[in-house]
């Protein structure tokens, strides 16, 4: 017995350090992600806009970690999928009200507080329940979306629609990989007790906590453009 506890303390200890790590990482690189597939050049067709939907939440590591957060979550809940398909359908929504030109102050500091909320809930037993993780991926949803239209703010349509389009796509495949790839890892024990994703969701918290502490810094140390 006192082998088996001194067995997950080591993998324990292992987790937080490796978790501290990232976090430094994190905090040490740029706080802006590049989130622009063109190089920061408006998408001008349906293939540039395509490609730049697609890779804005694969280059973006706030996104894709939100995703597969939202992947993850499903797995442990009934009627599961329903939380990544509110969160992609508001994000489409999201990326219409920023094309809208409404206002939404601070947006990446709910986009990183998102992910900080949703590793949490991935390291929790018998957390929310479907609706209400569905409700929280949609608000959030709200929220990633408005932070993708900044990179097709003013484009025509065609390469727009190609951009919605790609987002979409590839925010589904993401989610659905990581739902997929969650089933199977917890194939043949209850779901109730995902031991296997406690690991994940740390992760994902400390990626959201080095994004959200990066855009609280910004917030009271703004850094003047050159």
């Amino acid at each position: 017995m006192q082998k088996f506890k001194a067995s997950r303390f080591v993998r324990f200890r292992q987790a937080v350090q490796s978790v501290g790590l990232l976090v430094a990482l994190l905090l040490i690189a740029t706080p802006a992600w590049a989130h622009h597939a063109m190089g920061g050049k408006m998408p001008a067709n349906f293939f540039e806009g395509f490609l730049s939907g697609v890779a804005h939440p694969l280059i973006g590591l706030d996104h894709f970690a939100f995703i597969v957060a939202v992947g993850l979550l499903a797995v442990t809940r009934k009627q599961g999928i329903l939380i990544p398909v509110a969160f992609v359908l508001a994000a489409m929504v999201g990326t219409g009200l920023h094309l809208a030109n409404l206002s939404f102050p601070g947006v990446e500091l709910f986009v990183s507080g998102s992910i900080l909320v949703f590793g949490v809930l991935l390291t929790l037993k018998n957390s929310l329940n479907t609706a209400t993780v569905a409700g929280l991926s949609a608000v959030a949803g709200l929220c990633h979306g408005y932070a993708y239209g900044e990179s097709i703010f003013g484009a025509e349509m065609t390469p727009l629609v190609a951009y919605l389009a790609g987002f979409t796509v590839i925010q589904l495949a993401i989610s659905l990989a990581a739902f997929w790839i969650g089933q199977a890892t917890l194939l043949g024990q209850a779901k109730d007790q995902p031991h296997q994703l406690h690991s994940a969701g740390l992760v994902i918290c400390g990626i959201g906590l080095a994004f959200f502490t990066s855009q609280v810094v910004s917030l009271i140390f703004p850094v003047a453009n050159a």
